[in-house]
C-alpha cells in the first residue's frame, strides 16, 4: 500500500487545500439541504399521515415569533463560529448542533494542541476532525443515555445535583475562557469586568446571550484595537 507523503511545496499544499475545500462545500451544501428538508418536512408528513395537520395561520404567527429571535442569533453565530472552525467543521457542527457547549470547545483544544493557527488547511482538518468525533460521541452517550434512562432517573433527579447541571455550561465557558483571557490580559478585562457587571446588575441579561455576544464581542475587538494602535499588541 503506497504510503501519502506530506505536501511540502506550498502551491502543492494550496491546490490540494482548493480541491479539498470544493469537496467539502459540495457535500457540505447537500447534506445541509437534506437535513433542512428532512427537519421541516417530518412534521408534516406525521401530520398528513396521522391527519393531524395544525392550522397554518397559527402555525406562521408562531414561526414568526420564534424567528424573530433566532434569525439574529443564527447570524451572529454563523459571523463567529465558521472563522474559528473552517468550512468543515462548520457544516458538521451547524448540522449536528450544539456549537457552544461541544463543538467550539473540542476543536479549539484540537487546534491549542496542534500547534495550528486559524485560517491554515491544518487549522481546517483538524477542526473538521475534532467535530466529527464529538459528534460522534455525542451520539453514543445520547444512545447510552436513553438506554439507561430509566435506571438512571432517580439519580439525575436528585435535588442535590440540580446546582451541579444548573452550572456545566458556564463551567466549560469558563475553563475554555480562562487561557485566552490570561494571553490577553491588556485588553480583556476590561470587556470581561463589563460584562460581569451587567449580568450581576441585570441578572435578566444572562439569558440575552445573543446581544451580549454582539455588545461584548464588539467591545472586545475595538479594545484591542486601541491596544493595537498603542502599540501594546504585537500583530
Amino acid at each position: 500500500m503506497e504510503t501519502q507523503q506530506p505536501l511540502t511545496n506550498p502551491e502543492e499544499k494550496q491546490r490540494w487545500f482548493e480541491q479539498y475545500n470544493r469537496g467539502i462545500h459540495r457535500l457540505g451544501r447537500s447534506w445541509t439541504l437534506v437535513c433542512l428538508l428532512a427537519l421541516v418536512g417530518m412534521p408534516f408528513l406525521m401530520g398528513l399521515a396521522l391527519d393531524a395537520m395544525p392550522d397554518m395561520n397559527v402555525f406562521w404567527r408562531g414561526f414568526l415569533n420564534v424567528a424573530i429571535i433566532y434569525y439574529p442569533t443564527s447570524v451572529v453565530e454563523y459571523l463567529i463560529y465558521v472563522p474559528m472552525l473552517g468550512s468543515g467543521a462548520s457544516y458538521l457542527s451547524f448540522i449536528t448542533g450544539n456549537q457552544s457547549k461541544l463543538k467550539i470547545h473540542g476543536a479549539i483544544n484540537a487546534r491549542d494542541l496542534a500547534n495550528a493557527k486559524v485560517g491554515t488547511p491544518e487549522n481546517e482538518v483538524i477542526s473538521t476532525l475534532s467535530v466529527a468525533t464529538s459528534s460522534l460521541v455525542t451520539v453514543v452517550v445520547l444512545a447510552l443515555g436513553v438506554a439507561l434512562l430509566v435506571p438512571l432517573q432517580p439519580i439525575l433527579e436528585n435535588p442535590a445535583l440540580t446546582p451541579a447541571f444548573d452550572n456545566v455550561v458556564p463551567a466549560l465557558f469558563g475553563a475554555l475562557g480562562l487561557k485566552y483571557f490570561l494571553k490577553g490580559k491588556k485588553f480583556a478585562a476590561i470587556p470581561l469586568v463589563i460584562a460581569s457587571l451587567v449580568c450581576i446588575l441585570m441578572p435578566s441579561m444572562i439569558r440575552q446571550t445573543s446581544v451580549l455576544l454582539i455588545v461584548i464581542g464588539g467591545l472586545t475587538i475595538a479594545v484591542a484595537w486601541l491596544f493595537y494602535k498603542k502599540g501594546a499588541l504585537r500583530s
